[in-house]
């Protein structure tokens, strides 16, 4: 089946409308219309060949929902009509022991939504700046948000993810001081997650502007990181500080702030690295450096059930398809709050 797509068919040129052939569903496959789809900074990375390896033409987007369409002799999981998203991945080996575990997202053969080889036609996968995309069952995620939230749905299957399975991890609960570094896209997820578990949330930010956003968002406390005297105020008196800041920066401050046996877990993906921390500063309360990547599909259909019972979205700029690459220069400005989001009704033209 051709569609309609949005993608680039070199790193220095701008997104633009394409022709793309999608599979016939197989029998364990869901085919989806793609309602909405939200647009990461990692789309921007890799369309732009920021990342190694881009395979053109590239329709980038990993953050889908919409309805299915059809379904697969042998699905018994889901039906026409049903809300439903996919996220980073749209298969994996199913046979290690990260897949066997439920985190597939740590599998060695994970297969990402759009940027990775397939035998579909053009040979890698096509993400979800498109009309449709067709996915094993296993990789597909029910929406239980009502419909009128569907739009706002969509960057948790990206966003969302990636600040839940920390804090999940991390065992962050009621009573627990947990900091979040930037308050962008991932950053205001994580805020809004933190508050929602019960823990006294501080957000921090270089910016005095966005002190009254994030206490809006549910953060108790916003500190300047560049002030001095306000970081002072919180020395080594974290449990966990996640970090989602995607520009190389000095982890030393933050790492001051963290109580012993504190863990700080980075989840942006600076195109360069950071400076490496002192490691007096880990080794003399026993602090950890960690990092994560998105979650597992359980995991991932955990979070968004987690997101349905205490109403969590993310904050979106509704866009049209033919605006993506204006959106990616004010993304690049911080121009947005937080996420951008395609109607993929604009795709018809």
């Amino acid at each position: 089946m051709t569609i309609k797509a949005y993608g680039a068919q070199a790193g220095d040129r701008p997104l633009e409308s394409l022709n793309i052939t999608r599979r016939a569903p197989g029998a364990r496959d869901v085919q989806i219309e793609i309602a909405y789809c939200g647009v990461c900074h990692s789309d921007l990375h890799q369309v732009r060949s920021e990342w190694a390896g881009t395979l053109y033409p590239c329709v980038p987007g990993h953050e889908i929902v919409g309805r299915v369409s059809a379904v697969g002799a042998q699905v018994a999981g889901f039906k026409p009509g049903d809300l439903v998203g996919v996220g980073c991945l749209v298969d994996s080996c199913q046979q290690c022991a990260e897949c066997d575990d439920g985190l597939e997202n740590y599998c060695n053969h994970g297969v990402f939504t759009y940027n990775s080889p397939t035998r579909d036609a053009p040979g890698h996968t096509l993400g979800g700046y498109s009309q449709r995309i067709v996915v094993h069952e296993r990789f597909v995620l029910r929406i239980r948000h009502p419909e009128a939230q569907l739009a706002a749905v969509a960057p948790l299957l990206c966003a969302g993810i990636t600040t839940y399975s920390p804090l999940r991890h991390w065992k962050v609960a009621p009573g627990h001081k947990i900091g979040v570094v930037g308050i962008g896209g991932l950053g205001h997820m994580a805020i809004k997650l933190a508050h929602a578990m019960g823990a006294h949330v501080v957000a921090f930010t270089t910016s005095d502007a966005k002190r009254a956003a994030a206490k809006k968002l549910g953060a108790n406390e916003v500190v300047n990181s560049r002030n001095a005297d306000e970081m002072a105020a919180h020395a080594q008196s974290f449990h966990f500080i996640l970090n989602t800041v995607a520009a190389p920066h000095a982890l030393d401050p933050f790492f001051n702030l963290l109580k012993r046996d504190g863990t700080m877990t980075l989840v942006g993906a600076p195109p360069t690295p950071h400076p490496s921390p002192q490691v007096f500063n880990l080794i003399m309360k026993r602090r950890s450096l960690a990092g994560s990547l998105i979650g597992g599909i359980p995991e991932t259909q955990e979070m968004l059930d987690f997101c349905a019972e205490h109403g969590i979205v993310a904050d979106i700029e509704l866009i049209r398809a033919d605006e993506i690459n204006e959106a990616y220069e004010r993304m690049l400005k911080g121009d947005v709050k937080y996420r951008f989001v395609i109607d993929s009704a604009s795709l018809a033209g």
